[in-house]
Parts: C-alpha cells; structure tokens; sequence
C-alpha cells in the first residue's frame, strides 16, 4: 500500500476533526463516536482498539474531550502539524457555529420547529454514547473478564452515584490501581 503525500494526510485530518467539530451537537462527548468514525473507519488513521487507548489517555488528562482527542490523534498521524491542524479544524466549527447559531437560537428560540431541533437531539447524542459505551465494555470484559469488568463498572457507579464521590478522583484511584496491581498475562486460546 502506498504511503499518503504529507499534503494529503493533513488534508485528510482537517476533514475528519472538522467532520466531527461540526456535527458534534451538544458538547465533547457527543463527539466521540463522530471522531471515533472518522479516524477509525473513513479514513483508518488507527484501529479501534488504538482508539479506545487514545480515548483513556484523553480522558486522564484535565480540559476538553474533543480537543484532547484531536491533539493527541493529529499529532501521532501528522506530527505538531498534525496536532496544530486537528486542533483548528476541532475548534473551526464551534467558534463559527457559535456565532452565527447562538444569535439565531436566541431569537428563534420559542419558535417550534428550533424547539423540538434541541430536544430532539438528545436521544440521538444518547443513542451514539450507548453505543460506544457497549463498544469499551465489550473490550473491558474481553480484557478485564466479565467479573472484573462488572465489578468496576459497579464500584464506579456506587461511588459517582451514591456517594458523589468525583469522577476525577475514581479515575485516579483506577490509575493508581491499574499501576499497582501486576498484570496477568492473557492466556492463549
């Protein structure tokens, strides 16, 4: 297979990051699957098991989803051009959506059909996190055993959930757990 011009590369990481920047309705996370699709599918930039670890890492790290992902993605397909480029095609979007869509939502905002826009995107924005949550749980379970998956996904909702405890500090305890605890080695089948 032949390898893409630098040219080409870049012009194909602009598409994907702005792709997703533009059709991510309602924020970072509703951005994932979008990303997810591009790099993975279109235009197979990294296999969705290098995704998911791309995804790990972004969400240890302070500040916003969608950025983070478009940093660390374009800089390992493109370098800090790559990064510097995901980066302005993530943004692009919102700032420029962000100004023609707040003033035109603030004065239509009462009207029918921007209302139900709004609200119907909602299970959409759900629909897409559902599934890449079923996606991650898949490989955790895969990786982690059915019993060991469930019992974090338990004990993190125990913890988010009932005893509010901060999602950032769970993830930190799972970090430190995850460099703590010795690693089985998988068994071949």
């Amino acid at each position: 297979m032949a390898t893409k011009s630098f040219g080409r590369t870049q012009y194909e990481i602009f598409v994907a990051f702005f792709r997703s920047g533009i059709l991510g309705f309602g924020g970072g996370p509703s951005t994932i699957p979008l990303v997810k699709k591009e790099v993975v599918d279109v235009f197979q930039f990294m296999d969705s098991d290098e995704f998911g670890k791309e995804l790990a890492v972004g969400n240890t790290l302070p500040g916003p989803i969608a950025t983070k992902l478009a940093g660390s993605i374009g800089y390992r397909i493109g370098g800090w051009i790559g990064m510097l480029n995901a980066l302005f095609a993530t943004v692009l979007p919102s700032a420029l959506l962000m100004i023609v869509l707040l003033a035109s939502l603030s004065k239509f905002r009462e009207v029918g059909w921007v209302n139900g826009m709004t609200k119907g995107v909602v299970p959409i924005v759900g629909v897409m996190m559902a599934v890449l949550t079923w996606e991650f749980f898949t490989k955790a379970q895969k990786q982690l055993t059915m019993k060991v998956a469930l019992s974090l996904i338990a004990a993190s909702i125990v913890a988010i959930e009932v005893l509010h405890i901060h999602p950032g500090i769970v993830i930190a305890v799972l970090l430190i757990a995850a460099f703590v605890l010795p690693v089985k080695k998988e068994a071949t089948s």
